[in-house]
């Protein structure tokens, strides 16, 4: 399996579903990866899961993060995807959420390396026949006293893990702080397979800096993507040519905005599309002139029409004053300093991330 390039989506509760993985792969992502889907086979039936499961017309490779916490109901879980679909399967060892970790799955499971090892090498074994790569995606470690991500990465890639995905932040930080980058240079540095680095990057610039950093063999964006999805885009220009890519056009912008609203009402329907794309509505405008304003008014529409002719209206309106997206609306400055940074040598990361099969 070759992948386009080393820009991934990461996944992301109640975001990262099949409309919006599709919206980020069209504006310069390489590889996305899904929602966490339960390992609770009495859950595989429920609307929830379904949609996440759901990869109609998505290019490949399509990944999809399992969660939970027994050997043998992870690997079942796998087969239940890879029969859907999945070219890849994704461990969740890193969500910090608490009622994931509650039951000890998502990063709380780096507080028990026996048992997430258990569960690499039940789902490897489950994977290997069918030709399905397995990945992890995990943390520093615990907390700031306990960071074993090399160990448990370690442990992991012996157990046949094809790449091992690290956010920057112990499970305590949650989403606080700031992500740190030297366990992640390390865990580069201790393993074979290749090792994409995840935490705050959200821009060109910082892209190119943890790249720098951690020698990693790909990026993971997550919330930087919010309301910014051709973000990848934007740091793949920068990192092949050293310049800072021009704004959108504002008109661009809409249009992927509107086509993306109605993929997603095409999957959720009418009462909960219209509800749950105003989040991503929300994102779009936040930082705009009369964003906050728009916002609200938006919010107490109750049909997707409505949502559809109020954000084009705005956009369109805005588009007369600003034809490219407004500086500094979720997008970098132009930086005399950054546009004059030299390319970084791809050949042997790309190389690295063909291992994955």
């Amino acid at each position: 399996m070759e992948l386009p390039n080393r820009l991934f989506v990461a996944p992301m509760a109640g975001v990262t579903d099949r409309p919006f993985r599709m919206l980020c792969k069209r504006l310069g992502a390489g590889y996305a990866v899904s929602e966490m889907v339960t390992s609770k086979r009495e859950l595989w039936s429920s609307l929830k899961t379904s949609r996440r499961a759901n990869h109609d017309g998505e290019t490949a490779p399509i990944a999809v993060q399992i969660a939970g916490v027994d050997p043998v109901e992870m690997a079942e879980a796998a087969r239940y995807n890879i029969d859907r679909g999945a070219q890849v399967i994704d461990l969740n060892m890193g969500c910090p959420a608490k009622k994931v970790c509650n039951v000890w799955a998502g990063s709380a499971l780096m507080s028990n390396e026996p048992l997430a090892l258990r569960i690499v090498e039940t789902v490897v074994a489950a994977c290997a026949p069918l030709s399905v790569p397995v990945t992890l995606k995990m943390r520093t470690g615990r907390c700031a006293s306990d960071r074993n991500a090399v160990a448990l990465a370690r442990a992991a890639e012996s157990a046949g893990v094809a790449m091992v995905t690290v956010h920057g932040r112990t499970r305590e930080q949650g989403y606080t702080g700031l992500a740190e980058y030297d366990t992640i240079a390390a865990v580069k540095a201790a393993l074979r397979v290749p090792v994409v680095a995840n935490g705050d990057i959200d821009s060109p610039a910082k892209a190119l800096a943890v790249l720098r950093h951690t020698g990693a063999d790909a990026l993971m964006v997550g919330r930087a993507a919010q309301g910014r999805p051709w973000i990848f885009r934007e740091i793949a220009h920068f990192l092949e040519t050293g310049h800072l890519l021009a704004p959108p056009a504002t008109l661009d912008v809409s249009a992927w905005l509107l086509e993306h609203l109605q993929d997603h009402y095409g999957l959720y329907g009418e009462l909960a599309g219209m509800r749950t794309a105003r989040k991503h509505i929300g994102w779009a405008v936040r930082d705009l002139p009369g964003g906050e304003g728009f916002r609200q008014a938006m919010n107490v529409l109750e049909t997707c029409e409505a949502q559809v002719q109020a954000v084009d209206g705005f956009l369109s309106r805005l588009a007369q004053d600003h034809p490219l997206w407004p500086a500094g609306v979720n997008q970098p400055v132009a930086d005399e300093a950054l546009t004059t940074t030299q390319p970084v040598p791809s050949a042997a990361n790309d190389e690295r991330l063909r291992q994955l099969a």
